[in-house]
């Protein structure tokens, strides 16, 4: 990435900017805070019509409505308008109909009539066995009572006090607020019904979101640019395989065109270049909302491969597996190549981990083939948690293995060769002290002399004043080393508790089964349970499957996922040829 300025005449600012935005290679940075009337109206304008889009169901296969775009998202609007009216209403009928059901239906205009000729009536509730001592000369009336309120009501000539909570009197009958509440009920069905009707439109309608978006950035890049007489400046990033093209355009509109690399302390964005085989990972970024820094390094890859390891242990059912598999196939169409990749993938780890593991729906007895493709050795506890602290040993050898090749060139790697050194220590010491297995000699000497290393390595001498504090932090980041090791025996823990979950619900359910009515209720009930387990298993992949990469295994590769996305000053919208209909994108409009 390249930080590229771009010097053009004042008066040629926004030719300059339809050029770029037209070439659409530059994240532009401001150099100044972009504001002024038209850039807020703007703003105002696209939430107005991005809040049209994201009403609109999917898009549907109906016909178009034969309006205008612009027509459309007003349209959609009033429905907007008329429907939180409605909904506003529906509540407020919905609690006085709740205050009011202890009463029953009355006509409170034949109390009012009473009232006007001297008998007055008023409606209270009390505690029970609290109710208030009335004057001779009233009478109280109880309509209704529950486990701790008496309602009733006082009649009396003249207002009297009363030591109790009074309820105000309603405008309207219970009867006339339950015809009410069916009116605005039908009301709000009938806006769902105009809603769905619009969805055939939802392409136009995301083409003027589109439209909006890009007068927003265009208005966004100039009036954040250095602007004076005669010269105005743009400054932003162009990844190097894109500079040619904005040389050419520099040439051709007579640009000044300043190239240089970005300083240390710019904020560059991340343009991620993932292999193709390893592009299914992007999907889990963007769901999780991380991306690397500029200057950190690419882990997508390595992210992948241990991400369906992890999703199979910790799901640890084929049975499962294959529901997944078969619903990602079922649903391929509609689903991104990223996304069925990743689903795929994750899918088949999770059933070539229960097939070896012998589990399928937790079932206690397996058919000969599926109980022919287990794996003895993995059948022990002790050698599956052995087999998570290997595989955690790994990952982390991974990472610092890799950070030693990229400081090659300084004597800091041989710090990383340390790291190495000090994991593969707390493996046999992690198998040592948890699983009781012997601790090689040879491991004591591996790991004292990756502390070694790291303490002679990991602080250039000409740093030491400044960075001594990380010695002093050295014996916890060693204890941090090994609490990272066996971290990983969440894997093995998560995994046993979905089949434990799963096998409980068998047994449970499976021995209750009497007849066929029995039978089918017990089958209801077992589908429910697997269900629920499913949801649960998917739910600690995301704490811990994604917390193994994003936290312990980045922590030891110094990535903090602090990066944003490259995201070029380009044409949002398609050809305005392809649609019908246009949207003033400069009017005035208020977002509700």
């Amino acid at each position: 990435m390249s930080r590229v300025t771009i010097l053009c005449t004042a008066s040629a600012r926004e030719e300059t900017l339809t050029a770029l935005q037209g070439l659409g290679v530059l994240h532009v940075q401001h150099l100044r805070l972009p504001g002024g009337e038209k850039l807020e109206e703007a703003r105002v304008r696209l939430q107005h019509v991005r809040r049209a889009l994201e009403v609109l169901p999917p898009a549907g296969t109906g016909a178009a409505s034969g309006r205008s775009a612009g027509e459309v998202v007003e349209a959609i609007w009033a429905i907007l308008r008329q429907r939180k009216t409605d909904e506003e209403r529906l509540e407020d009928l919905q609690r006085e109909k709740t205050r009011l059901q202890p009463f029953g239906s009355f006509d409170p205009g034949g109390i009012q009539q009473l009232e006007e000729q001297g008998i007055v009536i008023r409606l209270f509730q009390a505690q029970r066995g609290r109710e208030p001592k009335l004057p001779d000369d009233a009478v109280r009336v109880v309509v209704s009572e529950d486990k701790h309120t008496v309602y009733f009501a006082v009649v009396a000539r003249g207002d009297i006090p009363v030591d109790a909570a009074e309820l105000r009197m309603p405008e309207k009958s219970l009867a006339e607020i339950e015809r009410e509440l069916r009116e605005v009920e039908h009301r709000l069905a009938e806006s769902a019904r105009k809603l769905a009707e619009f969805s055939s439109e939802r392409e136009a309608v995301a083409h003027i979101v589109a439209r909006a978006e890009e007068r927003v950035e265009f208005l966004e890049a100039r009036e954040g640019m250095l602007a004076g007489e005669p010269v105005a400046a743009l400054q932003g990033f162009c990844p190097e395989g894109k500079l040619d093209s904005l040389r050419s355009a520099s040439a051709a509109h007579g640009w000044g065109l300043v190239i240089r690399d970005p300083d240390p302390d710019d904020r560059v964005p991340t343009l991620l270049r993932i292999s193709w085989w390893s592009r299914p990972i992007q999907v889990l970024y963007d769901v999780l909302g991380i991306l690397p820094g500029y200057d950190e390094v690419d882990i997508s890859p390595v992210f992948l491969v241990f991400f369906s390891i992890f999703f199979g242990m910790l799901i640890g059912d084929a049975g499962y597996g294959l529901l997944f598999l078969a619903v990602t196939l079922a649903l391929r169409r509609k689903m991104s190549p990223a996304l069925f990749g990743l689903l795929t993938i994750t899918s088949g780890a999770t059933v070539l981990w229960g097939a070896v593991t012998g589990t399928w729906f937790a079932a206690a007895r397996l058919p000969a083939p599926l109980a022919g493709m287990k794996i003895g050795w993995l059948m022990d506890n002790n050698n599956l948690m052995e087999l998570c602290f290997l595989i955690g040993t790994v990952h982390l050898t991974i990472a610092h293995g890799w950070r030693a090749w990229i400081l090659r060139r300084s004597w800091q790697s041989l710090a990383h060769v340390g790291w190495v050194c000090c994991t593969w220590g707390m493996f046999f010491l992690a198998r040592y002290l948890i699983l009781q297995r012997a601790f090689p000699p040879a491991a004591a000497g591996v790991l004292g002399a990756g502390v070694v290393a790291i303490v002679l390595f990991m602080t250039p001498v000409a740093k030491l004043k400044t960075e001594w504090f990380g010695h002093a932090m050295l014996p916890l980041n060693v204890i941090s080393n090994f609490g990272d090791v066996v971290s990983y025996v969440r894997l093995f823990a998560v995994g046993s508790a979905t089949l434990a979950v799963g096998a409980a619900f068998n047994e449970m359910l499976l021995g209750l089964i009497k007849g066929p009515i029995s039978g089918l209720v017990a089958a209801t009930i077992l589908f429910a349970g697997h269900a629920l387990n499913i949801g649960m298993a998917i739910l600690s992949v995301m704490v811990h499957g994604v917390r193994l990469n994003a936290l312990e295994f980045s922590q030891h590769m110094d990535i903090t996922w602090k990066g944003f996305p490259y995201r070029p000053f380009a044409r949002r919208a398609k050809d305005e040829a392809e649609h019908t209909g246009t949207l003033d994108l400069e009017a005035k409009a208020t977002v509700e």
